[in-house]
């Protein structure tokens, strides 16, 4: 399995080795090792969640106030998507930006995201089926979204993906800048400090 580190600190993508013969493909979609050596300490899967999504539908921008927070380790089973990592943690040299890696079934590629980051996805086929590797259980006291349609953060949605749908939870977001206000989001140091404690 090849890591490639994303441009803001705490996100890795991960490209498995793919073995296909006349029955099919077989994959390691997961594997302990890698992911600990490329984020230097153990990921405990604490809850595995699916989701199943038509074509345009927007997920996020989700997480989870630290800590403990939400680390994830994210895959499209069935489908494709573009996967989004924003940085949300106040202090971080990367802080209001973004990456994006586009999930699908055919590199089945994977996307790690350490505590205190930003998570969103939009659906690019009918039916895309997105698998979360999670390291806390969800808990809606401490779970928060971010508006994925805020200007300041500048989330790019492709054609490809057509007429936007998203939930009214997600619609109703604050922006970062709303979020920041409020004191809702959370601390790069702190999340930096809760990192080291894992290790």
């Amino acid at each position: 399995m090849h890591s490639r580190p994303l441009s803001i600190p705490g996100a890795v993508e991960f490209t498995p080795r793919q073995f296909p013969d006349e029955r099919g493909v077989f994959l390691e979609h997961f594997r302990f090792e890698p992911l600990e050596a490329a984020i230097g300490h153990p990921f405990t899967v604490r809850q595995g969640n699916t989701s199943v999504s038509r074509r345009g539908t927007v997920r996020g921008v989700h997480y989870a106030l630290v800590p403990p927070g939400q680390a994830k380790y994210v895959t499209a089973a069935r489908g494709a998507v573009l996967d989004y990592v924003v940085d949300l943690r106040v202090g971080s040299p990367t802080f209001g930006t973004w990456e994006s890696v586009r999930l699908d079934d055919v590199d089945r590629r994977s996307v790690y995201l350490a505590e205190g980051l930003g998570h969103c996805f939009v659906a690019l086929t009918d039916d895309a089926v997105v698998s979360y590797l999670v390291s806390e259980v969800y808990n809606p006291e401490r779970e928060v979204g971010i508006s994925p349609h805020d200007p300041e953060i500048g989330l790019e949605f492709p054609e490809e993906a057509g007429e936007l749908l998203l939930s009214p939870k997600d619609l109703a977001a604050p922006t970062l800048a709303e979020a920041r206000e409020a004191g809702m989001l959370p601390s790069y140091d702190e999340c930096l400090a809760y990192e080291r404690s894992l290790a």
